[in-house]
């Protein structure tokens, strides 16, 4: 939802009741931790395409910027779907819930023009990804505004291009009582101008704007407030539908004793589980063990969006935000590799205002989205998010087994025979034994930042050590991984030798960093501070290697030292200084 402001206190926190009986019933099953998990299903809402289901929400990037991400980074990534930012003409203004503000239908909003929208799904569509757009139909502008809007349009109160007067509820008052259902779906959400839905020309204006984005290329839609329209009302929007089949997923903020609950809305859609994103932030904080159970109490797996972050929760403190970091990528990490409802990956920007729009943005536009900036979250572009939305399409629907936590801070599970995870809570590193239902052979740990290699024994397991606030992440999508050879170390050359006008010092040996004993590609040493000739050589941690000295004149006469091939070992932590004198 986008507000002009920011919730009640009560309203947001009273949440907590309804969050908090479901953390009871998740430590009531603490005492089954040392049963093995097996047979979870994993069952997504958002429908599969090509078998991918994770959503990345580039929340106010403008539609060139996702134009070019569709291509260059959510396509590769095997993404199948982006949630845009709402795509209506709405009122003027830099800050980010201006978007929120419908002021007609016509798409022409500060992210871009009705062209560049449809360029834009044609880029994603073309790169695998289709569109899933947020679409804003409870209400309009907040009454008493009036002026232009950002395609031009001219509104005042009442006084809409689509809507008059009798086309808004006739309360004319704002919401004061969230228990009060008549109130939560006829009155104005914080001044908002609250559309009578159940009204037929309402309902067909909205479902021929839905439509007319269908036209364009989009899949699905958020339908933005959902709570705050009767459920019954959507069904008859979307049955007004010429694609009526089209995806819906509900904005539908279920709250500790309100009337309304998410599961009212599954006739026309599925619903985003926002009590996913609160027990991750509850779990991360306190005990990731718990997060065993956290399907439990909730939507159906296969009706149900989850997420870590959205726009309003991270502003609201709801949910983690990308200013957790570890952790927050560890967030993401559980709920791309846990069965349970379908995964959105959430991307913003930075902000310490809470009204903050998008970097640069005007009254009129936003630039485009600089990843390089700092002011861009774009966790899509981050390494370990990458690689688990890869896991995630790799794994698709095989079970959880071999759950294993400490009671504790980390935990480790399979996905069947596909894949392996297991996450570390805490500040230290930890070595231990996994056993996993995976065919033995060589894995990448896609989360690395290496991509290290994981043997896996013919009975399963595989011994690992998880960084402090990290990850580890194998699947059978990524085989056959060797490690990066070390960098190579630099061995300190040091010789005493004294040379005549025009010759200069050399090393040479066996290695191709030493020229493969050819005094031409040897390693040229300093004269600074003569008779004494320093340098370095790179050659790998480990390597045991002949050398000699060699003189070279500026006619390419060379000079060999006598005696036999000098012989060193370059320590396994990459340290060696040679101290060496020339041999006559």
């Amino acid at each position: 939802m986008g507000l002009s402001s920011s919730r009640t206190t009560s309203k947001l926190w009273g949440r907590r009741g309804k969050l908090s009986r479901r953390l009871a019933s998740v430590a009531a099953g603490a005492a089954l931790l040392a049963t093995p998990l097996v047979g979870v299903p994993a069952q997504a809402a958002t429908p599969a395409n090509d078998g991918k289901d994770v959503v990345l929400n580039l929340f106010q990037w403008n539609w060139n910027s996702v134009a070019d991400e569709c291509t260059s980074t959510i396509g590769p990534a095997g993404y199948g779907y982006v949630q845009v930012s709402p795509p209506a003409e709405h009122v003027q203004g830099s800050q980010w819930w201006t978007s929120y503000q419908p002021v007609s239908y016509q798409v022409g909003s500060k992210l871009g023009d009705r062209a560049q929208f449809s360029a834009m799904v044609q880029s994603c569509n073309d790169a695998g990804v289709k569109v899933i757009a947020d679409a804003v139909i409870n209400h309009m502008a907040g009454a008493g505004k009036s002026g232009y809007g950002t395609h031009g349009s001219y509104f005042e109160e009442d006084n809409f291009p689509d809507f008059k007067y009798e086309h808004f509820n006739d309360c004319r008052t704002n919401i004061s009582n969230y228990q009060d259902r008549w109130q939560v779906q006829h009155c104005r959400l914080v001044g908002l101008q609250d559309l009578k839905t159940s009204d037929g020309y309402v309902q067909q204006k909205i479902a021929d704007y839905l439509d007319d984005l269908v036209s364009l290329g989009v899949s699905g839609f958020r339908i933005d407030a959902s709570k705050h329209v009767p459920a019954t009302d959507l069904e008859q929007i979307k049955n007004r539908m010429q694609n009526s089949d089209v995806y819906w997923v509900h904005e539908v903020i279920g709250a500790a004793d309100e009337p309304i609950t998410e599961d009212e809305y599954l006739g026309s859609g599925d619903s985003h589980e926002f009590d996913y994103a609160r027990q991750l932030k509850h779990d991360f904080d306190a005990q990731i063990a718990n997060l065993r159970f956290i399907g439990d109490g909730k939507l159906p797996s296969n009706r149900a969006g989850v997420f870590v972050s959205n726009h309003d929760t991270e502003r609201n403190g709801e949910s983690m935000s990308y200013k957790w970091g570890a952790k927050y990528l560890l967030a993401n990490t559980f709920m791309l590799a846990w069965p349970y409802g379908s995964p959105t990956v959430y991307s913003g920007y930075t902000f310490t205002d809470f009204d903050a729009g998008a970097p640069g943005a005007t009254q009129n536009s936003v630039p485009n989205a600089d990843c390089d900036s700092g002011q861009w979250t774009c966790e899509q572009r981050q390494h370990e998010i990458t690689e688990m939305v890869g896991f995630n399409n790799n794994v698709g629907d095989a079970p959880v087994t071999r759950w294993w936590d400490d009671g504790s801070n980390q935990i480790a599970f399979g996905r069947g025979d596909k894949g392996f995870v297991a996450i570390n809570n805490t500040g230290s590193a930890t070595t231990r034994t996994y056993t996993s239902d995976l065919a033995a052979g060589n894995y990448c740990d896609v989360v690395s930042e290496n991509d290290r290699s994981i043997d896996v024994a013919a009975d399963g397991t595989f011994t690992a050590t998880i960084p402090a606030y990290g990850a580890l992440a194998i699947h059978t999508g990524k085989k056959d991984c060797e490690n990066p050879p070390p960098p190579p170390a630099k061995v300190s050359v040091s010789v005493n030798a004294e040379t005549t006008w025009g010759q200069n010092l050399r090393i040479v040996g066996n290695q191709s960093a030493l020229g493969n004993w050819d005094p031409a590609a040897g390693v040229e040493l300093s004269a600074e501070n003569y008779p004494t000739w320093t340098g370095t050589v790179n050659l790998e941690a480990g390597t045991q290697f002949e050398y000699k000295y060699v003189k070279v004149d500026g006619s390419g006469n060379v000079v060999w030292e006598s005696g036999a091939n000098r012989v060193a070992t370059v320590d396994a932590n990459g340290a060696l200084t040679l101290n060496d004198s020339w041999r006559n």
